[in-house]
């Protein structure tokens, strides 16, 4: 299963360690991703969000 976001399809981001004498070598950051239960069509569903996606949709059911 791959490290992406059900909602917003955000997947890891890639770039570079510096070390101290700024030799670069290749690394990764992975998306912050949570197990939650959303709503679907009126069923709870239980899908891997993004922290970032799931803040975002606690807002927009407190405006509600």
């Amino acid at each position: 299963m791959a490290r992406v976001c059900a909602i917003s399809k955000r997947g890891a981001l890639f770039g570079n360690r510096r070390s101290r004498s700024m030799r670069a070598t290749r690394r990764k950051w992975n998306v912050n991703l949570q197990k939650t239960r959303i709503m679907v069509d009126g069923k709870p569903v239980r899908v891997r969000i993004s922290a970032r996606e799931l803040r975002s949709l606690k807002a927009q059911e407190s405006k509600v």
